[in-house]
């Protein structure tokens, strides 16, 4: 099918430097766009030039209703259409714009976090799973500050494990909030970043927003807040118990974590593991997960992440065959390597210093 739609005025913007968008549509609904002087030339399967002209068309809406475009929030949106049929570019934005983020708009740029958005509009208590740089942080305090400016919520409260990545700071001077901000920064960043410096000043002095360890969570009972639990991998399952029973009237809370990041000392086992196994089936609360395809920062953290999990899966195919050859009394590859290399008796699997030792 081949259809010709007329160009409307600044209809420029929606191609994207070097047409980057144009060829994204292109790519994504295996249509060919043809620009004229004055029109645009559309050919491909009839579902599929449809839906390329409603993206136009929406465009052109959006455009004459003053709606303005940030950040490659265009692209991102472009990419979360293409990967779910059902959605609309007008729809994604209008969506974006009914919230209010502060000084910010918040889009989702993949399907995973539109999904994640909705789920925790929908439901109580949320739990977001993925790798690093997936915003789940981010668009979960981005949605705090909406319910707070919207005024669904009274106060937003903040709350992390303070366990180092795999290092011992050792004692930190100053008072008791001076040795656990350090811990807390990245949810002040968020914080700055999609409100203005003084009122989150403001709302800090007087405990609107509050930013704690999660050990000061016991006993409490939160009422009217949007809690947040980030860095939840490190949680214990003690903590973990303790912090998704917080839960007061008119509250939502949302944990978030990346279980390939686990830093608990002593091998123990992440709360944020057990509980995405023991609450999986319990009605009201629902479980958001992300992969590198969701990763919004360097495009080569994305890279980064899909060579930690082959090499990851690697790793276990490798025990797994290590597993079996044990089980069947024979020598790997390695094993075999390393006997004939120190003179190991192939029966016994010992090297033979150690049978002659005395």
């Amino acid at each position: 099918m081949k259809k010709s739609i007329e160009i409307s005025p600044n209809i420029g913007t929606l191609f994207g430097t070097r047409d980057e968008n144009l060829r994204l549509l292109e790519d994504g609904l295996n249509i060919n766009i043809d620009l004229r002087s004055d029109s645009i030339d559309l050919e491909g399967a009839a579902r599929d030039v449809a839906r390329a002209e409603q993206v136009f068309a929406d465009y052109d809406h959006l455009q004459r209703s003053g709606h303005v475009f940030n950040n490659g929030d265009l692209g991102s949106m472009l990419r979360v259409l293409l990967a779910d049929h059902k959605t609309t570019l007008r729809g994604l934005a209008e969506a974006g714009r009914q919230r209010s983020f502060g000084r910010r708009t918040v889009q989702p740029k993949s399907v995973n976090q539109r999904r994640y958005l909705e789920v925790i509009e929908s439901h109580d208590m949320v739990f977001g799973i993925g790798p690093a740089g997936t915003g789940k942080t981010y668009l979960a305090v981005a949605m705090a500050i909406s319910a707070l400016l919207s005024k669904r919520v009274n106060r937003i409260i903040l709350a992390r494990p303070a366990v180092e990545a795999g290092e011992r700071l050792g004692f930190l001077p100053g008072t008791l909030q001076d040795k656990i901000d350090p811990y807390l920064r990245p949810l002040y960043d968020a914080l700055y970043d999609l409100l203005e410096p003084e009122k989150v000043d403001r709302y800090l002095e007087k405990n609107v927003i509050e930013i704690a360890p999660i050990a000061f969570m016991r006993g409490r009972t939160l009422n009217d807040s949007f809690v947040i639990l980030d860095e939840a991998q490190n949680t214990t399952s003690e903590q973990m118990k303790m912090f998704v029973t917080r839960l007061g009237f008119n509250s939502k809370a949302v944990i978030t974590g990346d279980v390939t990041q686990i830093d608990l000392p002593n091998a123990k086992r992440s709360g944020l593991l057990e509980a995405a196994d023991v609450l999986k089936h319990v009605e009201g609360l629902a479980f958001a997960y992300f992969d590198d395809t969701d990763v919004v920062r360097h495009h080569l953290v994305q890279r980064i992440i899909r060579a930690y999990d082959e090499h990851k899966a690697r790793a276990a195919e490798g025990e797994v065959s290590l597993l079996d050859s044990h089980a069947n009394g024979k020598p790997n590859g390695t094993e075999s390597a390393l006997l004939n290399k120190n003179g190991g008796d192939k029966n016994s699997g010992l090297p033979s210093e150690v049978e002659t030792s005395e």
